[in-house]
């Protein structure tokens, strides 16, 4: 073992997302057990017009200014951008994330014969916004079947996941969930306001909407919603006009210290996720487990790597949610029942020994011993 560690800090690894790294604990975990190995660790985004300073980290990180933001011509030029980039920057390992930035680092390792791993945060081929648009998912599919043959090693956030790739293309994935860090709760649960959160992306049958309409039906109730995505000036729009400012707060996108700060105000996290996208019915978000780490329990979809979690560790509620109405009353009900709730949080201050990290991060330390 002593002399597969040697081996890690012999090797530079270039790690690379489609975002502008300020919101991705996953990458941001992963680059961090990556460095603290011995790894030299360089991640690779991009930068937005409204990208803030980054905040200092153990990793180098690097930027592109890319001409196009969004689309098919976004998509392209990042593409370009990481092949002509990755054909000539001094790397041993390329770590792609997700299928938005795999044929730029597929098309580099094969030149340059290095090692390809790759991390699948999701079904990208079977996200929502791709649901009716039928001939950019065969071109996303095409580009994915061409891409994996140059993998050497991939892992995924959750089973179903693995399995859906092994069933496809043969490729084991190791399982490596989003699991936080461990960290020490400063608000008392007992002491905490009626407050729920939804945490994350605020796109496409996320159940956004639902939980801004909930709100017309309860009383002394407030929800935070913290982040920020495509549909985020229709949501503001809509909880303007049912008249739900003072009910509802928008915090945009948060470092992950604020982020925590906020999430451990609440006494109810959500994560509700519609529709009938494939990814979302297999999703095992990061916000539930940062819900458990934050000791708040979790009113989710009856999904089935939402409901195991929830179910098994005993840490809320996982249940069909059909409209805002059937929604405000399981919150309504969860909240004017503490004991319940008391329990919930007493389970989740249980679990969050076991679902973080640092258990975790023994997964991937496999996944890169073995390449």
């Amino acid at each position: 073992m002593l002399v597969l560690e040697n081996i890690m800090k012999q090797k530079r690894i270039i790690v690379s997302v489609s975002n502008d790294l300020s919101k991705d604990q996953r990458v941001d975990r992963i680059c961090n057990s990556l460095s603290n190995w011995g790894y030299e660790v360089l991640l690779i985004g991009r930068k937005l017009k409204n990208s803030k300073k980054l905040d200092q980290r153990n990793y180098k990180t690097k930027r592109f200014n890319l001409l196009f933001k969004k689309g098919v011509l976004f998509y392209t030029c990042l593409n370009i951008r990481l092949f002509f980039y990755l054909l000539f920057v001094k790397s041993d390992i390329f770590l792609s994330n997700d299928l938005d930035t795999l044929p730029g680092n597929a098309m580099a390792s094969f030149f340059r014969r290095k090692k390809l791993v790759y991390d699948s945060h999701e079904l990208f081929t079977e996200v929502p916004e791709l649901e009716n648009k039928i001939f950019k998912k065969k071109i996303w599919r095409f580009l994915e079947k061409i891409s994996f043959k140059r993998i050497d090693k991939a892992y995924t956030v959750c089973e179903s996941i693995s399995n859906y790739y092994f069933e496809k293309y043969k490729i084991k994935m190791a399982v490596i969930r989003n699991l936080p860090t461990k960290k020490s709760i400063t608000n008392n649960y007992k002491n905490r306001e009626n407050i729920i959160i939804y945490q994350g992306a605020l796109n496409k049958e996320r159940g956004i909407e639902i939980m801004i309409k909930a709100m017309q039906y309860l009383e002394n109730v407030k929800l935070i919603i913290a982040g920020s995505g495509d549909l985020e000036k229709n949501l503001k729009l809509l909880s303007k006009n049912l008249n739900l400012e003072e009910k509802i707060e928008f915090t945009g996108n948060l470092n992950f210290k604020d982020l925590f700060e906020q999430t451990q105000k609440a006494k109810l996290g959500l994560s509700i996720e519609q529709g009938k996208s494939l990814n979302y019915y297999y999703a095992l978000p990061n916000k539930i487990f940062d819900y458990i780490q934050a000791g708040v329990p979790v009113l989710c979809s009856d999904f089935p790597e939402m409901k195991n979690i929830i179910e098994k560790y005993e840490l809320g509620v996982s249940t069909k949610i059909i409209d805002a109405k059937k929604l405000a009353e399981i919150i309504n009900e969860l909240l004017k029942n503490v004991k319940i709730l008391n329990t919930f949080n007493e389970n989740c201050m249980k679990a969050k020994e076991e679902l973080n990290w640092e258990n975790e991060e023994r997964v991937l330390k496999d996944v890169f011993l073995t390449l």
